[in-house]
């Protein structure tokens, strides 16, 4: 029985074929795919379905000549598969890399090959991707060597520029990792390492490494904890990821934004979470959200369930909404508040002279 895969491969071999003289005799076609002069006459129908015109002549010796695009490679897309690559090519600028002309004039070309009907869908999938104008975009360059690096199972050594450090001081020695996977979100690159130095798993942002001398020495591959990686970044991002000793999330120069204990190995819930009820309609603070809950209780009020590295943070989301709070639980989160409000107060008095 011939596989789907099978059907493809002999297909995209035809198409070869047709690209590479002008015509071709049916049973010629027949004799180099190996199949039956029936099977070159359907395959030939299912290319025509793709949108490629391929033209039939009549008679005992009658052949084949694929006409528009001759003269170019041939390209074999399924509609979903056209879509699939039109949308990851415009969204290039919200992975943060320097590809963007590369990604534009890829599509460009994939474009000129394809059969007139995949066209016009390429040219119908159009949007506006807007990036973090906040993130600094990482260089083809680096993410190819780390990606080969997680392949190959190699050391890198590299200086890393950890926020906060100061700029004019001299440089320390490198810090060395056993790369385990680079990771895209938030329009940011990471990367997931174990720190040969500090014993520890670290998350590291490819666009503050400035890498050494590559390769380095082979290693065998540790298991990430809890053993699925998109787990464990965005556990290190809600700041409830452990160290290798359970510790929480780890040094300053890890990429996470939180620095608090870890409410379970590898969890990927927010360690505070907490509900508040907004005197605003759940219409109007749903977009704001994120990834929290809204209930309407109508009356033009609505609760909301939120969660944060801290308490204060939690506290803090709530200001978002530019609404009166009428209430919220539990009592770490209305402690927040007070606290929240005391440093508001403060820094009010202190302005209070301000033009």
């Amino acid at each position: 029985m011939t596989t789907p895969a099978a059907t493809t491969a002999r297909l995209l071999r035809l198409l070869s074929l047709l690209q590479a003289r002008r015509d071709w005799p049916g049973p010629l076609l027949a004799e180099r795919l190996d199949v039956s002069a029936r099977t070159v006459r359907r395959d030939v129908e299912r290319l025509r379905d793709l949108g490629y015109a391929i033209d039939a002549t009549r008679g005992t010796d009658g052949g084949y000549r694929l006409d528009a695009g001759a003269e170019l490679p041939p390209l074999l897309l399924d509609d979903d598969q056209v879509t699939a690559v039109a949308v990851a090519l415009q969204a290039a600028p919200l992975l943060g890399t320097d590809v963007d002309d590369a990604a534009e004039r890829a599509l460009a070309t994939i474009r000129r090959v394809m059969p007139e009907r995949l066209r016009r869908r390429a040219d119908d999938v159009r949007f506006v991707p807007l990036p973090d104008p906040t993130s600094t975009p990482s260089t083809t360059d680096a993410l190819a060597l780390l990606t080969g690096a997680v392949r190959r199972h190699e050391v890198v050594r590299f200086d890393h520029d950890a926020p906060g450090a100061d700029p004019h001081a001299p440089p320390g020695p490198p810090r060395r990792v056993e790369p385990h996977h680079v990771v895209a979100t938030r329009g940011r690159w990471y990367l997931v390492a174990w720190d040969l130095d500090r014993d520890d798993w670290r998350l590291f942002r490819v666009d503050r490494l400035r890498l050494r001398a590559h390769p380095g020495a082979r290693f065998t591959p540790r298991e990430v904890p809890g053993g699925d990686v998109r787990a464990f970044v965005a556990a290190r991002f809600r700041g409830t990821a452990p160290d290798a000793t359970g510790a929480g999330a780890g040094g300053q120069d890890e990429a996470s934004p939180a620095r608090t204990p870890a409410a379970a190995h590898g969890a990927a819930t927010w360690p505070c979470t907490g509900t508040a009820v907004l005197r605003a309609p759940a219409r109007a603070v749903a977009p704001f959200v994120d990834d929290g809950t809204v209930e309407d209780l109508g009356d033009g009020r609505c609760r909301v369930t939120l969660g944060a590295w801290s308490w204060v943070a939690l506290a803090a989301l709530l200001g978002r909404f530019d609404a009166d709070v009428e209430a919220v639980a539990p009592r770490a989160l209305a402690d927040a508040c007070t606290t929240l409000a005391a440093r508001y107060a403060t820094a009010a008095r202190r302005s209070a002279d301000l033009p």
